[in-house]
Formats: structure tokens, C-alpha cells, sequence
């Protein structure tokens, strides 16, 4: 598994991803936006899906990425220069679970503190991404977007210490929404715990 930074936010990046494998692709093919991906060379598995391939389109457009596993896309905050947002995570669809999200935002993380940002931000619309930000050091805090998801944060240098209650107060919110089953149930494990370790570099 290799980390790439494809450009920061003024060096418009732009990164084609396959619609079909990746949630929020339309997303990544902006220039509005840093870019960073994990890359993986095993082969694409086939695919469950008769929607037709994304090819073609203007020139101006990148080859379809097809070595990425997951990918991310960041801006600084247009208040504070110290501050970057991370915008948008997605994980190739056949790789979800396997911690991929969570390590890309490590590793983005890092590259931003090389970077001179000292804060790291993100919004999280669901109690799963809420998890994966935890365990990639971020913790709540306490704060919300006006559309309504949960703004978590760290230093960007080190994880965040996160209390029990301040992540449960987190969870807090998403238990007293309009959840699907499967949300619910993710939810019912969660009560009480601890918030999630965060893997060493070793893991």
C-alpha cells in the first residue's frame, strides 16, 4: 500500500475515480481541492454493476485511476490559515472494512503537519465515518454544521485525547436521529465504550 499526496489545494489536483467503486467520485475530478490517495497494484476485481464505464469526457480530464483504494480531498479553512478541512473520504467499494479509511486519514494527517497546518478538521453526516474518525485520532467537538453533522477534529501533528464522554455525547446525537436498522444496531454496540484505539504504525 503506497500514500500519495496528489497536490495541495492551490495546485488544483483533479482525480478521476471510477463511479461505480467509489462513492462521492464526481467529487474528485474538482480542482477546487487537495488531493491524497492510498494505491494499491492487485488487480480491480470484476464488477456487480450495469451502469456503463466512465470513459470519454473532456481532454482536460485525468485517466481514470484505477490502482487507488481510497482517496481523499481537503481545503483550508477560509478563516484560519492553520486549519485544513478534510471535504471528502471514499473507499473503493470492495475494500470497505478493511481500515483504509482511517489509515488514509493518518496518513493525511501527517502530511499536513509537514505541511505547517496545525489543526485538522472534518464533518461526519453518520455514526460508521464518526467511528473511522476516531480511529485516526480525531475527537467531537461538541460542535455542528448547519447540516447537521458532527464537526471532529485533531492536532495535526498527534491524535486527539478523547474522554468516554465526549465520544458517547457524540453517539449521543446520531442515537437521537431517524436511523436505518443497520446504523441502530452499530449504535447499540457502541454503548458505554471506550472510544476506539487508534492502531500503531506497526498494525
Amino acid at each position: 500500500m503506497e500514500f500519495v499526496v496528489l497536490g495541495w489545494p492551490d495546485d488544483g489536483p483533479r482525480l478521476r475515480l471510477d463511479y461505480r467503486r467509489f462513492a462521492y467520485a464526481g467529487k474528485f475530478v474538482t480542482a477546487q481541492t487537495g488531493k491524497a490517495v492510498l494505491r494499491d497494484d492487485d488487480p480491480l476485481p470484476p464488477l456487480d454493476d450495469e451502469r456503463p464505464s466512465p470513459t470519454g469526457g473532456p481532454d482536460s480530464l485525468p485517466p481514470l485511476a484505477e490502482d487507488v483504494v481510497a482517496a481523499v480531498a481537503f481545503n483550508e479553512d477560509r478563516t484560519d490559515p492553520t486549519t485544513l478541512w478534510i471535504r471528502y473520504v471514499t473507499v473503493r467499494r470492495d475494500r470497505r472494512g478493511a481500515g483504509l479509511g482511517p489509515e488514509l486519514l493518518r496518513e493525511t494527517a501527517d502530511a499536513i503537519a509537514e505541511q505547517g497546518y496545525e489543526t485538522v478538521r472534518i464533518a461526519t453526516n453518520n455514526p460508521f465515518a464518526y467511528e473511522a474518525c476516531h480511529k485516526a485520532g480525531f475527537g467531537w467537538t461538541g460542535r455542528e454544521t448547519g447540516m447537521a453533522e458532527l464537526v471532529l477534529e485533531r492536532p495535526a501533528d498527534t491524535p486527539a485525547s478523547v474522554s468516554r464522554e465526549t465520544y458517547q455525547s457524540g453517539l449521543d446525537r446520531y442515537r437521537a436521529r431517524d436511523l436505518d436498522d443497520r446504523q441502530r444496531s452499530f449504535l447499540a454496540t457502541r454503548e458505554g465504550t471506550d472510544p476506539p484505539s487508534i492502531p500503531s504504525e506497526d498494525s
